[in-house]
């Protein structure tokens, strides 16, 4: 009777202690790839190989995605807004939106939807086929090698990508305000201009995609060097990537809006 009682404590403190114990790997994951930059940094070209994998093949989904995200903001402010006689701040809606939260967010979710997966499943498949352990054995660091060039890449990448997405996005607002439903392009462009303020909200997004660069690419290569080296297992990596990073996206965007804003 007890065993049954407690069985639901005994397993939500077996799962505490699991996260925990996989935080601290983490860290001392994070720290390992800190310290084996430097091939990546001296021989940059692996990075930049890794850059337009991670980044450049990401762009046709970032810029799609955000010029319809601004269109449908551009709709549902103007509808929103036309009730208050407020339609004429149509751009400013559209370009705090974008900038402070809608732009980092979701380009993040895109990205590690897409980049994030992508880097799980190569690292985890380099593991299965016994890849890395070739390198071992070839006194050649993996975490140096193959490890530390895509972190600093998606770390490059994805504040690239968010400002891209705000930058479509706004052109998305932009074409249903002014040109589908007429509002006046210098009040759109004024409007905009006087109330998005470069620091607090412009510098502040950027920021926040930096920060959900280092924590979804970190969770990514994690996933894909720690997978277990079979077909399952590689497979249930890449899903844990894009789980864990969705909810660490939202969770650090909270976190990060508390103290910039």
């Amino acid at each position: 009777m007890l065993d049954t009682l407690f069985a639901p404590l005994r397993k939500l403190g077996h799962s505490t202690i699991n996260a925990i114990w996989k935080l601290g790997v983490m860290s001392r994951f994070l720290l390992s790839i800190l310290t084996h930059s430097g091939q990546s940094l001296l021989r940059f070209q692996l990075t930049i190989r890794e850059v337009y994998f991670a980044g450049v093949l990401s762009l046709i989904i970032i810029v799609v995605s955000g010029l319809f995200v601004g269109m449908v903001l551009g709709l549902q402010g103007y509808n929103t807004l036309s009730r208050f006689g407020s339609a004429d701040a149509l751009g400013a809606l559209v370009a705090l939106s974008l900038l402070r939260e809608l732009g980092p967010v979701l380009a993040a979710l895109l990205f590690a939807s897409r980049s994030g997966s992508a880097m799980t499943a190569e690292i985890g498949l380099m593991k299965a086929t016994e890849q890395l352990e070739a390198m071992s054995v070839m006194a050649v660091d993996p975490v140096a090698r193959v490890v530390a060039p895509r972190f600093w890449a998606g770390v490059i990448s994805m504040p690239i990508l968010a400002a891209l997405f705000n930058v479509m996005g706004i052109f998305g607002g932009y074409l249903v305000g002014v040109v589908m439903i007429g509002l006046d392009e210098g009040t759109f462009w004024s409007q905009m201009q006087n109330n998005v303020d470069l620091h607090f909200d412009v510098v502040n997004g950027l920021i926040k995609s930096l920060f959900f660069g280092i924590a979804v690419t970190l969770i990514a290569v994690f996933e894909g060097f720690d997978a277990t080296p079979t077909a399952a297992g590689v497979s249930s990596a890449t899903t844990r990537t894009v789980v864990t990073s969705a909810l660490v996206i939202l969770a650090l965007d909270f976190v990060l809006t508390a103290f910039m804003f």
